[in-house]
């Protein structure tokens, strides 16, 4: 729950806006963070200690219930942005600095 905050605490000043939802299904499926920018498709954030590990069953759930927008795990052992496909679903793995430096930028 710690590194959550911390997450959270990074994206506040880095977006300097407040477009940070959370998601989470009757099931108890749940996604750390959705950025919902005006006009943009949601990005499903996960925010984990150890990219190791990862299941993607909360992010398939969401994207079955919203189908477009990037899929992003933030850890803090990623040393370079990479991506991994589960199910169909792709999931783009980055450090902290990455993320928010690519957040900060806002859309390509």
């Amino acid at each position: 729950m710690l590194w959550e905050h911390f997450m959270l605490n990074e994206l506040m000043t880095r977006m300097q806006s407040r477009d940070v939802a959370y998601w989470r299904d009757k099931r108890g499926h749940q996604v750390d963070f959705v950025l919902a920018r005006r006009g943009e498709k949601p990005m499903a954030i996960e925010c984990k200690w150890s990219a190791h590990g990862f299941d993607p069953t909360n992010l398939l759930a969401f994207r079955h219930q919203h189908p477009e927008g990037d899929n992003v795990v933030v850890a803090q052992d990623v040393e370079r942005t990479f991506t991994r496909t589960f199910g169909g679903l792709d999931v783009r793995f980055e450090s902290v600095d990455a993320f928010a430096e690519s957040v900060a930028e806002g859309p390509a």
